[in-house]
């Protein structure tokens, strides 16, 4: 199903235009059900004890006065989620992370839980529960954690991708590295050459809604798990797994989802909750409170980046390099890794290599976060191109266009890239009205590029027509970003009927076939794929029934506009038939009307963005003003332009947050300090300007419409275009992100001693 040129010429009726969101009203009245909504009969609350040191033996637990308390009906430990993992490395890290087996890794890393008849006595119970910890010394900061005199999280971690491999045991769980070309002979050509460091924070998506779930464990070994999940079919495969049960045993219902940015793509809390119900025999609710959610779900990495990079007069780079070390929490993933895939992307380079470092810390578990890694390697290198531009005295702008990657451009992480959107976006950027807009006193402008891969992957939906004609599409991907309604335009486009007669659902892991997360911009992409398909196999079965009823050839039916059509001068008194009239004499036909489609969903598309930002700086004090921002990004093809821009400006708020004051500040005891929205400032109203958009549409040649993912892309450049207006409007280059006041402020008297 590949993007069919007619595409550019033809003119959609559903989709591209901006229809009302259909779960917008239960939403701002209330009557949405998110996952601390859901309730059940019986049902017990959970509570969860957590580690008040960042690295602890665990001596023992002794459970048994919160035992006999009144009111607690089940406690565990990590001797009721026995290792069922088999040696598979990322699941035992899951488990792990859910119930500390050992030693506690990090402020807040989970040791017990009760449940009980209500929260006053599950609090009670947890104060009961005795625990001998032996306290180990720690390391929080990624730098500190490399050093050979560190802490040693796991005394069986040996650094992967070094040869020969280590002898002894290293915090540096992993080492990979990506470019091609002979850099020496590169950096060897340049005239001006810009070699800097930096440093990034720690971060947490800050969605409102915190995690929450139902568990329900029947005596069958049957269970069901209400949930609020970017994923729900992944966590039915991470908690069956992880508690012994049969997939087809488990159901998980998702609920309607309060933010997640790939946060809620881990399973955190709810193998605990499941666990608690089997031992209760009753369903258990576990809701984390917010200082739960910032001490022990995913956040970001920490990150130390090197960046080199040399350039010709002309302005061509001739070389680029870049070490990057990403904190992983105690277990290590595949963060580092993305940041090296990432740095260059947006650039044609003939050489060029990145080399990342996966490194364990003291601190929770690390979860994506909107294009994972990619930030923080976009705020290293473009920072670096901006500094490279004002040396060689070229525009910043033209500078990136001169070495934009195109077709055909081998990627610095490997592929050969297709029709690519890095240079239109680049054009529209320096055409655009901001780029040419006064500054004024202490003010500067400051631009940066992104990149994000955007994925595919397992997809499966169902197409119900009713004998009323309505529409029912079921899929599985959940609706972290209005997908539903973009999706129903889909399949109205297809069957050539009206928006209003399709609505869509998310299905249960029961009622329908295997989907893969919500992650990766793959919502919209990937099941628009396989609502086409699933569209067009119940177009096929409404050719067959109108066949039917006319007793002609099924070939010599069209159908065009949502009715099936009789083809040819023979048939001309033949009446077109609508897909109602098809429905309605469906039981006369051969019975109910669908359509199905199960697909793994290749080719997403790669996306590029390119921000624009002004800020204004006190001297005095380093506090900041966001006066104005821009997003120009290419969609391939934006399905739901209002929700387009939503998502671009939802990326570029929350880099906003990320750039300027967003942080995880650890005390030397190694505890969080800034647990909660008062204390971790995530960005409101007041803090952000009018963030304008423009949608360019650069066609993805594997999806029929053109479609390309675009819900990360819009976070990859903030963080180096505030760094960059920061920076000309400071007159002091920032390479430490957050560029809180103090950062700014101390920056600024130390150019000016300097």
């Amino acid at each position: 199903m590949g993007f069919d040129p007619r595409y550019l010429e033809r003119n959609f009726t559903s989709v591209g235009t901006r229809p009302v969101r259909p779960d917008g009203l239960d939403k701002v009245t209330g009557r949405a059900r998110y996952g601390a909504d859901f309730n059940m009969a019986g049902q017990l609350v959970g509570a969860i004890l957590r580690s008040p040191h960042a690295h602890a033996r665990i001596r023992n637990i002794d459970t048994s006065k919160a035992e006999k308390l009144a009111g607690v009906k089940a406690v565990v430990t990590s001797a009721d989620l026995p290792d069922l993992t088999d040696g598979n490395a990322e699941m035992y890290a899951i488990l792990d992370n859910c119930m500390a087996r050992g030693k506690a890794l990090y402020d807040g890393h989970a040791v017990a839980a009760v449940a009980a008849i209500d929260a006053r006595t599950a609090r009670k119970a947890l104060k009961l529960i005795e625990i001998d910890y032996e306290v180990l010394p720690h390391v929080t900061d990624v730098d500190e954690a490399m050093k050979p005199t560190a802490p040693v999280l796991h005394e069986t971690v040996f650094t992967e991708g070094v040869e020969p491999t280590p002898d002894k045991p290293s915090n540096v769980a992993k080492r990979t590295q990506y470019g091609h070309g002979d850099i020496e002979a590169g950096f060897g050509q340049a005239d001006f050459i810009v070699e800097r460091s930096f440093k990034t924070e720690q971060t947490h998506q800050g969605y409102i809604e915190p995690h929450a779930c139902v568990a329900n464990a029947n005596s069958d070994g049957t269970a069901d798990l209400w949930v609020c999940t970017q994923g729900h079919f992944v966590y039915r495969q991470h908690c069956a797994e992880l508690l012994g049960l049969e997939v087809s045993k488990l159901r998980v219902t998702s609920s309607e989802i309060g933010g997640g940015f790939g946060g809620k793509t881990h399973v955190w809390a709810e193998p605990v909750a499941l666990a608690l119900s089997r031992k209760a025999g009753r369903p258990v609710k576990l809701v984390m409170t917010r200082d739960e959610v910032f001490r022990a779900s995913g956040p970001t990495s920490a990150t130390s980046i090197d960046v080199k990079i040399g350039a010709r007069k002309d302005g061509t780079i001739t070389a680029a390099t870049a070490t990057l070390r990403y904190s992983c929490g105690p277990w290590y993933g595949m963060w580092a890794e993305l940041g090296a895939m990432t740095s260059f992307a947006c650039y044609n380079l003939e050489n060029v290599k990145t080399v990342g470092y996966e490194v364990l810390v003291n601190r929770p578990k690390v979860a994506a976060y909107r294009a994972p890694s990619a930030p923080m390697a976009a705020f290293a290198v473009e920072s670096v191109i901006d500094e490279l531009a004002k040396k060689l005295e070229m525009d910043a702008v033209e500078f990136r266009i001169r070495n934009a990657a195109r077709e055909g451009t081998r990627s610095s992480y490997g592929p050969v890239y297709g029709p690519i959107g890095i240079g239109p976006t680049l054009e529209a950027a320096k055409n655009h009205p901001h780029m040419k807009a006064p500054l004024g006193k202490n003010q500067g402008r400051g631009m940066a590029c992104g990149f994000w891969f955007n994925f595919g992957g397992q997809t499966c939906t169902d197409i119900n027509i009713g004998p009323d004609g309505s529409v029912s599409l079921a899929v599985g991907t959940m609706d972290v970003g209005g997908s539903r309604a973009s999706l129903s335009m889909v399949a109205a486009e297809e069957l050539g009927i009206p928006y209003e007669n399709v609505k869509a659902v998310v299905a249960d892991t029961s009622s329908l076939g295997y989907n893969d997360m919500t992650d990766g911009s793959r919502g919209t992409f990937s099941t628009s794929l396989a609502t086409i398909s699933a569209a067009r196999n119940a177009i096929q079965v409404l050719r067959e029934r109108a066949a039917q009823t006319w007793d002609i050839p099924v070939e010599d039916v069209a159908w065009e506009k949502g009715h099936a059509v009789a083809k040819g001068e023979k048939y001309g008194n033949l009446p077109s038939l609508s897909l109602k009239e098809i429905a309605a004499k469906a039981g006369n036909t051969g019975g109910p009307i669908a359509g199905h489609s199960e697909l793994v969903a290749d080719g997403a598309g790669v996306s590029f963005a390119t921000h624009i930002c002004d800020i204004e700086v006190d001297p005095q004090t380093g506090a900041t003003k966001v006066l104005r921002y821009t997003v120009v990004q290419d969609a391939g093809k934006a399905v739901h332009p209002t929700y387009v821009e939503g998502q671009y400006q939802g990326g570029a708020a929350q880099g906003i947050g990320w750039a300027l004051n967003e942080e995880y500040i650890y005390g030397t005891d190694g505890r969080l300090q800034n647990a909660g929205f008062l204390d971790y400032r995530i960005p409101v109203c007041s803090d952000l300007p009018m963030i304008d958009t423009q949608i360019l549409e650069i066609p993805n040649p594997n999806h029929p419409y053109g479609v390309r993912g675009v819900g990360e892309t819009s976070i990859v450049p903030p963080l180096a275009a505030i760094a960059n207006a920061v920076s000309n409007a400071a007159g002091v280059r920032m390479t430490h992100i957050p560029m809180s006041p103090p950062r700014i402020l101390a920056a600024i008297k130390g150019e000016q001693a300097g």
